[in-house]
């Protein structure tokens, strides 16, 4: 029986740079609440069914996603580590797609990978209009581009959410990395389906 290919999918979050804003955040956020009665699968939980028998996908409950801290999410990436098989493919989406690239900057994991895909990801920096406290990227990425495989970046230049000039950073850091620009899929939530994720994971 063939093995399939582990996709370990990191999901979005917010997070702040004090508890205070995590506060206000709280209080100013509105709800859909037909979204929690009926909620929608999104490209996302779509994937395995997308993807077909020989994938087997893995979507880790991030820690605290409503306010996000980098150690947290490291130590708890780092249990599901000793599961991983070899050539992996992991999928980053929004805050995600940083904590793959700042992680795989930083540490090594012991297994080869395929491929990383950076969905919609900020590039958060020294020079940002904004701090995502903790996920800040180091300056120099080489080592998430030598063992990151072979890199995939998707952004919608209409995302409300994070700004196409990330993908820009994004683009110029990463050199070898393979660019898919939209114009219309916003911060790729409240999708069903990712037709181009699947075709590039199947080109591998």
């Amino acid at each position: 029986m063939a093995i399939r290919r582990q996709v370990i999918v990191i999901h979005g979050g917010e997070t702040f740079n004090n508890y205070k804003e995590y506060l206000v955040f709280l209080k100013k956020r509105k709800i859909d609440f037909e979204n929690y009665r009926n909620p929608k699968t999104g490209w996302k939980k779509n994937l395995s069914k997308a993807l077909g028998k020989n994938y087997e996908v893995i979507q880790p409950d991030m820690p605290n996603d409503f306010n996000s801290k980098y150690l947290e999410w490291k130590i708890w990436f780092e249990k599901f580590v000793p599961y991983f098989k070899g050539e992996l493919i992991l999928i980053g989406h929004s805050l995600g797609g940083v904590f793959l690239a700042k992680y795989l900057a930083q540490n090594e994991i012991p297994k080869k990978i395929r491929a990383t895909f950076l969905v919609a990801a900020p590039y958060d920096d020294k020079n940002s209009e904004y701090r995502f406290a903790g996920f800040r990227l180091p300056e120099n990425l080489e080592k998430f581009e030598y063992q990151g495989g072979k890199i995939f970046i998707y952004h919608s230049e209409d995302d409300p959410i994070v700004p196409f000039t990330d993908f820009k950073k994004y683009k110029k850091t990463l050199k070898s990395a393979t660019l898919r620009v939209f114009k219309n899929r916003g911060h790729f939530i409240n999708r069903e389906n990712f037709p181009e994720i699947i075709r590039d994971i199947k080109s591998l």
